[in-house]
């Protein structure tokens, strides 16, 4: 199955949560009027209650009473929906709000920390490869459990959270293993499922919270001595009860519902991680340290029991045995990824402190030098051309979400090109915004004299130099470099400030503006950094899927297919070819092309925007099509692939970077 199935796949799962939601909404329901009803009967017994509305309805003798049935079933319907409600409005935030919420430390870009440095880096790397912006990177320095989550909407707003136990007990290839599952969970769609899962189950279990607030207050308050006081009490401690009754309901409904979504997702997870890796010891590795360790994965927040199903591995263990348990035994995980394995854990000690400067060694020290060897020998590697070969190879519309150890290691050659000073900056606000600054100056002439003038009076003075120092070491890397570059610099783009952001994005419209003019690069490095990091400083909500026929995205598709003709072929009629090539995959739709120039590419922006809320089948569909018109002359430039995997990162399908050699159909 391709990212395209698996989220359609989720999308299911979606349905059967709301279906699984509502057959909960409905015993609830039952148990609530059952609990009332019983009440309203044994009050009115005990004669603590003087009067019970409709007599004629006999509460007291007949447990049928559709009138407070009805009454009831609104009420505890209401109550549920609130608390639904209010728990997604909560997480509109999306990942950032999730990590805070089970005490995240969000760490720095730029740190310098060596433990802290290898989980960025992995992250860093497996993020470029899978052709996603470099997610944010959370860290729990009070979990002592080896534990990990990701968390989101989407790709654009994904974090990934690590306990320092994982940091301080896992070495890279483990560390390497976890991070790809929580890749997989960014990939296929499982994030947007386990965050509208938190709001789900907090509306079934907030009827227990409010029985147990309720008795709470109840016992608290002042105290008055009289027999009406004390039975108002023994009232309000009657229903606190059964409201904590029919919570406990919601609560095993909710626990059920966990591990039906959740269970299957991981060991999909698991299986994804050896393929991305290439190394079941990774993922296994990491797994036997857990079955080893006092700690196994333990999360110890609060909120932990709320996200369970969220994490790398259980937080809590599971009252109920496997049958409300959110991930698979830690046994028959470890035996799908090592069938040979002999059942034995290694002993893992418990650090005396949780120190971050004293990192595990690696289990390989060959290992490692001859990654470092490797590394220092692709340095120095020529540059790549500046067309994308077409030999026979895996399609890259197949290959979007779905990265290979290939990607991984072209991504480290790709990484290692990279001059120190622009890797540096890369990693930290103000260098990251003269790393974008640099890639959009014209290399001479009155354009970039008027850009560096903009730059010298609009950006910060630190950024301005930075810029004019980077400068002479971005402009000569391959053009395969820019997209990861641009990849890398999100994370710190996201640390500015709400003025700062501003101003910079003031200052890319300006540089772009400088020549009256809007080259296709320019065009790509907007719509990605702004689709990734304006979210931040804006409120845009997630798109939704609104659109599952061609017919309603015609003129959609004719435009974006126009502007891919128009930008690969100078002449009309080679236009016209590539154009017609790219409506195979579409023509039922009926499209005819538009003309459109470079200078006008904004036109597609509003067209993108659109088929974003498409189904994926529909985002499959457009995607072959625009790679048929790419290579409809038999060329394919950088650029013409830059603006494929633009296009595809703006329709939520991260394209991992194109292999030397790899075709696009």
């Amino acid at each position: 199955m391709d990212f395209f199935g698996y989220q359609d796949v989720a999308r299911k799962k979606s349905g059967i949560m709301v279906v699984l939601f509502f057959c909960a909404v409905i015993a609830i329901v039952v148990m609530a009027y059952l609990v009332v009803a019983f009440g309203i009967s044994f009050l009115n017994i005990k004669g603590l209650i003087s009067h019970v509305p409709d007599k004629q309805s006999s509460f007291g003798s007949s447990l049928w009473q559709p009138r407070l049935f009805v009454s009831v079933g609104l009420g505890t319907v209401g109550i549920i929906l609130i608390g639904t409600l209010y728990k997604i409005a909560a997480l509109r935030g999306g990942g950032r709000v999730v990590a805070e919420s089970l005490g995240g430390r969000l760490v720095a870009a730029s740190s310098r920390d060596s433990q802290e440095r290898k989980i960025l880096n992995v992250i860093e790397e497996m993020a470029i490869a899978s052709g996603m912006p470099v997610p944010p990177v959370y860290l729990m320095d009070k979990e002592a459990g080896i534990n990990a989550f990701a968390a989101g909407y989407s790709p654009d707003d994904a974090v990934i959270g690590v306990t320092r136990g994982t940091m301080e007990l896992l070495d890279r290839d483990e560390l390497q293993g976890v991070i790809a599952h929580e890749f997989s969970h960014i990939l296929n769609g499982d994030m947007r499922l386990n965050i509208r899962l938190i709001g789900v189950i907090h509306g079934i279990v907030i009827i227990g919270i409010l029985g147990h607030i309720l008795i709470r207050s109840t016992f608290y308050s002042s105290s008055h001595r009289s027999r009406s006081n004390g039975q108002g009490k023994l009232v309000f401690l009657g229903i606190g009860l059964g409201l904590m009754v029919v919570g406990s309901l919601g609560v095993f409904f909710g626990k059920l519902i966990k591990a039906n979504i959740s269970r299957q997702r991981e060991f999909l997870a698991d299986a994804s991680a050896v393929q991305f890796t290439r190394d079941s010891n990774g993922i296994g590795g990491a797994l036997k340290k857990i079955g080893g360790y006092t700690f196994s994965t333990t999360i110890t927040n609060p909120r932990a029991e709320e996200m369970s199903h969220m994490f790398f591995g259980p937080g809590l263990k599971s009252m109920l045995g496997s049958i409300t348990a959110t991930h698979p035994p830690l046994l028959q995980r470890i035996e799908r990824i090592d069938p040979g394995w002999d059942g034995t854990y290694p002993k893992v000690k418990t650090p005396k402190t949780f120190d971050p400067t004293s990192a595990p060694k690696s289990r390989s020290a060959s290992k490692s030098r001859r990654m470092v060897g490797a590394i220092s020998s692709l340095a120095g590697s020529p540059r790549l051309n500046a067309s994308v070969d077409l030999q026979p190879a895996a399609h890259a519309i197949e290959q979007i979400g779905q990265p290979t150890r290939d990607h991984l290691e072209y991504t480290i050659r790709l990484l290692a090109t990279l001059p120190e000073p622009v890797t540096c900056a890369a990693r930290e606000p103000f260098g990251a915004r003269a790393v974008v600054y640099a890639m959009l100056l014209h290399e001479s002439g009155p354009h970039q004299k008027t850009q560096l003038k903009r730059l010298r009076h609009h950006a910060d003075t630190l950024v301005y130099n930075t810029t004019l120092q980077i400068k002479p070491l971005i402009k000569p890397l391959d053009p395969s470099v820019r997209l990861p570059l641009i990849d890398m610099v999100v994370p710190a783009l996201r640390e500015l400030s709400t003025t700062q952001y501003r101003a910079f994005e003031e200052n890319i419209r300006a540089l772009i503006a400088a020549d009256d003019g809007l080259d296709l690069f320019e065009w790509v490095l907007q719509r990605v950094v702004m689709h990734h990091v304006r979210p931040g400083f804006h409120r845009i909500d997630p798109p939704k899927t609104r659109h599952r026929s061609l017919k309603s995205l015609a003129n959609q598709c004719a435009l974006l297919l126009s502007g891919l003709a128009f930008i690969g072929n100078d002449d009309r009629s080679c236009a016209n070819h590539a154009f017609t090539q790219g409506t195979g995959p579409l023509s039922k739709a009926g499209l005819a092309i538009r003309p459109i120039r470079v200078k006008s590419l904004a036109v597609i922006d509003g067209a993108l925007d659109d088929l974003s809320e498409a189904t994926p089948r529909l985002k499959r569909i457009v995607l072959e099509a625009c790679a048929a018109c790419i290579v409809a002359d038999k060329n394919v430039t950088t650029r013409e692939a830059e603006m494929l995997r633009g296009i595809s990162d703006s329709l939520g399908c991260p394209m991992p970077p194109l292999l030397p050699g790899q075709s696009l159909t």
